[in-house]
Formats: structure tokens, sequence, C-alpha cells
């Protein structure tokens, strides 16, 4: 099954890029036009995900320079996704963690969701397909 997984990702990899880059166009718009607050972690995080997006669109996105851009581009985002998400478990564990009146734009949330597409995005990048039997 995870052969089967693997190869789908692999055979979809600039799909994948493209909504990688949607995301960030979208999430872009939405701080440009007030409809979230200004945040320096988030706008670091999207426009990571925007650049891992833009990888994957090459044609040889296994090829050294890409593979060494896009390592360093991830690790930073994935360090301020990381520093961003236990910030939030700090408030949780002082008791001070609140959701607010937009729980789905919460700060502890997003941050975990970029955690997890900057991971998937890195690790789409490195992984090579594997024949099936």
């Amino acid at each position: 099954m995870d052969k089967v997984l693997l190869n789908w990702l692999w055979n979809n990899k600039k799909t994948i890029g493209l909504i990688a880059i949607t995301i960030s166009i979208i999430t872009w718009t939405l701080e440009l036009t007030d409809l979230v607050y200004v945040c320096p972690y988030c706008r670091a995080q999207r426009t990571i995900i925007g650049m891992l997006g833009i990888s994957l669109l090459l044609p040889n996105t296994r090829n050294w320079i890409n593979l060494y851009f896009a390592s360093i581009i991830a690790f930073f985002g994935f360090f301020v996704a990381a520093y961003q998400h236990f910030e939030g478990w700090k408030k949780i564990m002082f008791g001070k963690f609140v959701w607010g009146e937009h729980w789905y734009i919460n700060s502890w949330l997003l941050s975990g969701f970029a955690l997890f597409i900057i991971s998937g995005l890195l690790l789409l990048i490195w992984t090579s397909p594997r024949p099936s039997k």
C-alpha cells in the first residue's frame, strides 16, 4: 500500500506543487486584504510553502541544487512553525490558551498545519518513485 501512495504522490507532484502555491497565494491575499491579522511567523511559513511548491514544479526535483535549497528553506520554515507551535503548547501548559472567536485562524492550529505541509513537501521532493512488484 505504501508504494501505491508514494507512486501516486510522485506522479501528481506537479499538482501538489500547484496546490502549495495556491495555498501560499490565498493566505497572502487574506493578509494583504486585512482579513487576518499580520503575523511574521505566518508570513514566513506561507512563503516557504509556496517556494517548496515552486520547487516541485521543476523538471528534475532530485537535482542536488534543488535538494540543497529546498532543504535549507524547509528547515527554516520548520523551525519557525515549530517555534510558533511550541508557544501555543506553552500557553496550554500554563492554562492561558484560548481558541478565540475564530478558532480556525488560531496560530497554534495553523502552525501545526504548516509543520505538516512543509515536512510533507520536503519529503516529496527528496523521495524518488519505487517500482511496484
